[in-house]
């Protein structure tokens, strides 16, 4: 599971070949013990919890990054590592 991004005290990962339990292109979000995995397509929360201000953070990354994001999505469904993605600054 490769960390794509880290910025806030927010580590962003990615799973290989995690299209079977969620079926859509998501990150994971793991901040202080609390972990979340949210849609790409439109930052919304799928599963897990994160503080209000720890998940509206991810989604704004994820709307900066979500062209880098699918591409990183199409790599790690094939199980090839997906690349580092700037954090939000």
């Amino acid at each position: 599971m490769p960390t794509i991004s880290m910025f806030y005290g927010i580590l962003v990962l990615m799973f290989f070949r995690d299209n079977k339990q969620l079926n859509l292109p998501h990150i994971h979000a793991r901040y202080q013990g609390d972990e979340a995995s949210v849609a790409i397509e439109d930052g919304a929360l799928l599963d897990g919890t994160l503080p209000p201000k720890q998940l509206k953070m991810v989604q704004a990354w994820i709307e900066i990054h979500k062209e880098e994001l699918f591409v990183d999505w199409q790599l790690a469904v094939n199980g090839e590592d997906p690349f580092r993605i700037a954090p939000l600054q």
